[in-house]
C-alpha cells in the first residue's frame, strides 16, 4: 500500500507539469493564430483596396464599364465557345456604351486570329472590337497536372489563374463562362466586382457520387479504389467535402445561368440559389441549316427485316421498308474522353457485323467523326482512336475531320443519314441540336440533356432515338437504316421543328433577360 501511494504521488507532479507545459504552448499558439489571421485580413483588405482603386482610376480617366469573360480556352471550337461568342455579340448589340474583354490562356495566337476562328467555326462576327487579356498559367487547370486529387488540384489552379486575371485587369462585371466556380469569390470579394456564371456542367454531381458509392470504375475510379471499400468510402467523403466547397463558391454568383434541365437540378442542389438561377439554352446555329430543304429520299429495294424495339412506333407506316443508298453516320463533338468516341467506333463495328450478310452492306456505311482538338492531349486521343479503328478493322470506313470550318461541318451534316452522340450525362448537346436542324436522324445517349431537353416528342411525334450501350446503338442504327425514306422524313421534320427553341435568337433573348439586373447596375 505504501508503495502504491508512493507511485501515485510520484506521477501526480508529472501530470501537472505536463498540463502546465501544454497550456503554456497553447496560449502562444492561439495568440499567434489570431495575429496571423489579422495580418492576412489586413493584407486581403489592402489588396482589395488596391484593386478597386485601379478600377476607379480607369473609370476616372473616362473609361466606361467593362464586362470581362473568363474563358481560358476561347480559341477552341466547342459548344462552350459558341456560348461565349454568342453572349458577347448579344451584349454588344444591347449595351453599346459597355466595353468587353476576354481572359484567355491561349498562347501563340493573336486576338484577331481568335476572332477569325470564331467567324470560321461559328459564323459569329462581333459588332465591335474587344480586349484580350492573355494569361500565362493556363496549364494549372489542365487535368494532366494532377494525377491524384484532380478536381481539387484543378480548382486550386483555377484560383491561381483567377488571381492572375484579376491582377492583370479589374472589370466591373466578371462572367465565368467555363465553369471555374472557385474564381467567383475571388472576383466578388477581392476584386469587388459583380459576378455572373454560365454553367455548362457541374464540377461535381450526385451522379458522380452514386458511381463512386457503387465502386464503379466507369467514373475515374482506379481498380484498386473500386475494389477497396475503405478507399471508396474515403473518396465519397472527399467528393462530399469538395461538393460543399463547390456549392459555397458557386453561391457567390449574383446571376447563375445553366444550359439544361439536367444541369439545373444539380446546380440547385449544390449552389442553393434558386432565385438567381435560370435555364438559358446555348445558342445553336439552326438557322444555317433551315435553308436546306428536307426532301424524301429515293425509295430503294424493299427488305424483309424484323423491327427492333426502337422502331416499333413507326412500323405501322414503314414496316419492312428500307433503302440501299450509301449512308454516312456523323458525330460532332470535341475529342474529349467524356464524349466516348470509343463507344461510337465499337457500336459501328457491331453495325457492320450486322450488315455484312447484305450485298454491299459494309461499303454503303461510313462513320465520320468531326470535332475540335484543344491541346496535345486531345491530339494523342485521336491517335488512339485511329489505332482502335485499325484494331477493329474499320479504319477504311471511319473518317476523322479535325477543326473543320463551319461550311464543311454543314455539308457533312446535310449529307448524313444519322447524327451520332454517345456522351453519358451530356449537359446539353449542341451537336445533337445541329444534327436535328440539318435533317439527320439523331441517335443520342439516353441520359442528361439529350434525354431531358432535346430528343423529346414534338407534338406527339418522335424526334430521334436514344441508346446507352454498344448493342443498343448498333440495333438503333440498324433500325434507322431500315426505315423507309418517308418514315425517316417524318422524324427529321419533327426534329427540325422542335429545335427552333434553341436558335440564336432565343439564346439572345434569354441571356439578356438573365443578365439585365447586373448590366443595368453598370450603366447607372
Amino acid at each position: 500500500m505504501a508503495g502504491h501511494e508512493h507511485h501515485h504521488h510520484y506521477f501526480s507532479p508529472c501530470i501537472c507539469d505536463l498540463m502546465r507545459l501544454l497550456w503554456s504552448l497553447v496560449v502562444p499558439c492561439v495568440y499567434l493564430t489570431l495575429v496571423m489571421t489579422l495580418v492576412l485580413l489586413l493584407v486581403l483588405l489592402g489588396v482589395r483596396t488596391w484593386l478597386q482603386g485601379r478600377r476607379k482610376a480607369r473609370r476616372a480617366r473616362g473609361g466606361g464599364p467593362v464586362v470581362a469573360f473568363f474563358h481560358p480556352y476561347c480559341n477552341a471550337g466547342g459548344g462552350g465557345e459558341r456560348v461565349l461568342w454568342g453572349a458577347l455579340r448579344a451584349l454588344m448589340n444591347r449595351y453599346p456604351s459597355v466595353s468587353f474583354a476576354v481572359y484567355t490562356g491561349d498562347q501563340g495566337v493573336t486576338g484577331e486570329q481568335i476572332l477569325q476562328g470564331a467567324r470560321q467555326r461559328f459564323s459569329i462576327t462581333l459588332p465591335r472590337p474587344i480586349t484580350f487579356i492573355f494569361l500565362r498559367h493556363r496549364s494549372l487547370v489542365e487535368a494532366g497536372c494532377y494525377p491524384h486529387f484532380t478536381l481539387l488540384g484543378q480548382s486550386g489552379g483555377s484560383m491561381v489563374l483567377g488571381c492572375e486575371a484579376l491582377a492583370a485587369f479589374v472589370p466591373d462585371l466578371y462572367v465565368d463562362s467555363m465553369g471555374y466556380a472557385f474564381t467567383l469569390p475571388i472576383f466578388r470579394y477581392l476584386g469587388g466586382c459583380k459576378v455572373a456564371s454560365y454553367v455548362h456542367y457541374p464540377t461535381v454531381s450526385t451522379d458522380m457520387l452514386s458511381l463512386i458509392r457503387e465502386r464503379n470504375p466507369r467514373f475515374n475510379n482506379a481498380d484498386f479504389i473500386s475494389r477497396n471499400p475503405v478507399l471508396s468510402a474515403a473518396k465519397v467523403v472527399y467528393y462530399c467535402c469538395f461538393g460543399l466547397l463547390y456549392g459555397l463558391a458557386g453561391s457567390c454568383s449574383h446571376v447563375v445561368m445553366v444550359n439544361s434541365t439536367w444541369t439545373l437540378g444539380h446546380i440547385l442542389s449544390l449552389w442553393r440559389s434558386p432565385s438567381r438561377t435560370s435555364i438559358v439554352y446555348p445558342p445553336c446555329d439552326v438557322g444555317a441549316f433551315l435553308d436546306v430543304p428536307l426532301e424524301v429520299e429515293e425509295d430503294g429495294e424493299e427488305v424483309e427485316e424484323g423491327w427492333e424495339e426502337l422502331g416499333q412506333e413507326l412500323a405501322g407506316e414503314a414496316e419492312g421498308a428500307g433503302d440501299r443508298k450509301r449512308h454516312s453516320i456523323v458525330s460532332v463533338g470535341q475529342f474529349r474522353p467524356e464524349k466516348d468516341h470509343r463507344l461510337q467506333i465499337r457500336a459501328f463495328r457491331k453495325l457492320l457485323d450486322r450488315k455484312k450478310e447484305e450485298t454491299g452492306g459494309r461499303e454503303s456505311l461510313r462513320l465520320v467523326l468531326i470535332g475540335g482538338c484543344r491541346n496535345q492531349e486531345d491530339e494523342e486521343r485521336v491517335l488512339m482512336l485511329r489505332g482502335l479503328c485499325q484494331e477493329l478493322d474499320v479504319a477504311d470506313r471511319v473518317d476523322f475531320k479535325l477543326n473543320v470550318p463551319f461550311e464543311e461541318l454543314k455539308r457533312e451534316l446535310v449529307e448524313a443519314t444519322i447524327g451520332l452522340h454517345t456522351m453519358w450525362n451530356e449537359h446539353f448537346g449542341i451537336g445533337v441540336v445541329e444534327c436535328m436542324a440539318a435533317g439527320t436522324v439523331v441517335l443520342a445517349h439516353k441520359s442528361g440533356g439529350p434525354k431531358m431537353d432535346i430528343v423529346v416528342p414534338f407534338e406527339g411525334g418522335p424526334t430521334g432515338f436514344l441508346a446507352d450501350s454498344e448493342d443498343g446503338y448498333a440495333a438503333a442504327m440498324e433500325t434507322i437504316l431500315a426505315l423507309s425514306p418517308s418514315a425517316r422524313l417524318e422524324v427529321r421534320q419533327n426534329a427540325r421543328r422542335s429545335v427552333e427553341r434553341f436558335s440564336d435568337q432565343e439564346f439572345d433573348a434569354c441571356f439578356l433577360a438573365a443578365m439585365e439586373t447586373v448590366m443595368l447596375g453598370l450603366e447607372r
